[in-house]
């Protein structure tokens, strides 16, 4: 992959940064990358690691995140907000990626994330998929520094 297609990627993932509560699908972040979609797919998936569709979840659900620990949101109304249209897949996923139902998530407290700073704050919330242990990386053969 050349510096010009890392390019367009960066284009089109910072529209989906920008646009997450937009509706944005493939084609249209294709034409953002100046690529055709599958080319698009296949290339963003070798620089960021994820699909385009689950680099946008991922930052539907860190603001979905926030928007749930202000409190004054129902949870529906944090799912139309973030962009999506199915309150059953954005709980699926929201579940998926923080490992609790958005309900949960916004009942329990989060004043220990009050003195953080915002910026160590969203670092420290960000949504992560499940990576494999240390135990079963070193068992397959990887190395680590």
């Amino acid at each position: 992959m050349d510096i010009d297609d890392l390019v367009r990627l960066r284009r089109a993932r910072d529209r989906m940064d920008r646009e997450y509560a937009q509706p944005l699908d493939v084609a249209a972040l294709a034409r953002t990358a100046l690529m055709s979609p599958g080319h698009f797919q296949r290339s963003f998936r070798a620089a960021y690691g994820e699909t385009p569709y689950g680099y946008l979840m991922t930052r539907r659900i860190e603001r979905a995140k926030s928007l749930l620990r202000r409190g004054d949101l129902t949870v529906t109304e944090v799912c139309l907000a973030v962009g999506c249209t199915s309150l059953g897949s954005f709980s699926t996923r929201f579940t998926e990626l923080v490992g609790e139902s958005p309900s949960a998530y916004r009942s329990r407290s989060h004043e220990q994330l009050a003195a953080i700073p915002p910026c160590v704050a969203k670092g420290l919330t960000r949504p992560r998929r499940s990576r494999p242990s240390a135990a079963r990386a070193v068992a397959a053969g990887a190395a680590w520094a």
